[in-house]
């Protein structure tokens, strides 16, 4: 790092409680990834997830047009469809299931 620079910021200490409350009243856990804790550098990921297709409301939270269930006219299309981490950069696989979502909307009559 160029001297006179300061690292970036690991943590944000109200973002941290605020993220435990959250994950405390929805249920759940948070969570970081191991070079936050070990090394003190933040990172990011490819978020994914969050709306998966399915066949049903009670499967998913779009159809296989991307568009959400009990709510007519709203699609997404973005990698939240995309239902687990990959294991690689999603950036092709967000791009082929755009495309192919956006094929799947009807013309404008």
């Amino acid at each position: 790092m160029p001297e006179g620079e300061t690292p970036p910021v690991a943590s944000i200490p109200v973002a941290d409680e605020v993220t435990r409350r959250l994950a405390r009243s929805m249920g759940g856990g948070a969570w970081t990834t191991w070079p936050d804790v070990a090394l003190g550098a933040p990172v990011t990921a490819h978020i994914l997830g969050g709306c998966t297709m399915g066949a049903g409301p009670d499967l998913g939270v779009v159809d296989y047009r991307g568009e959400a269930f009990g709510h007519p006219g709203l699609y997404v299309v973005d990698g939240s469809v995309v239902p687990v981490n990959l294991g690689v950069n999603p950036s092709l696989t967000i791009t082929a299931l755009a495309e192919y979502l956006m094929a799947q909307v009807p013309e404008k009559a």
